[in-house]
């Protein structure tokens, strides 16, 4: 399971090996928004009269998929552990609480 705010590294696509933080989890897409990659150019109309339109860059979604986890610089899957009376999420290759 993936949250916003962990570390994640790109498996697959035009983003593939680049590393980044989760800004955002949509749920209902199945997707997650990485900041800084899958950027997209967007044309922004003017909000003020006089003011000039732009074109801004947004980070797009990419399917859950395509990223991982990381532990150490290297993808890792993700499992959960129930320690004391809470469940946590463990690296599934080190078995070390993410």
């Amino acid at each position: 399971m993936i949250k916003k705010g962990d570390n994640v590294i790109v498996i697959s696509g035009k983003e593939k090996g680049k590393k980044g933080a989760v800004a955002r989890v949509l749920r209902s897409r199945q997707a997650v928004i990485i900041e800084g990659l899958n950027l997209s150019k967007r044309h922004q109309k003017p909000r003020k009269a006089g003011q000039k339109g732009q074109v801004v860059e947004k980070a797009m979604p990419i399917h859950i998929s395509n990223v991982a986890l990381v532990e150490g610089g290297k993808a890792v899957r993700s499992g959960k552990k129930l320690v004391g009376e809470r469940w946590v999420r463990v690296s599934r290759k080190t078995g070390k609480e993410i």
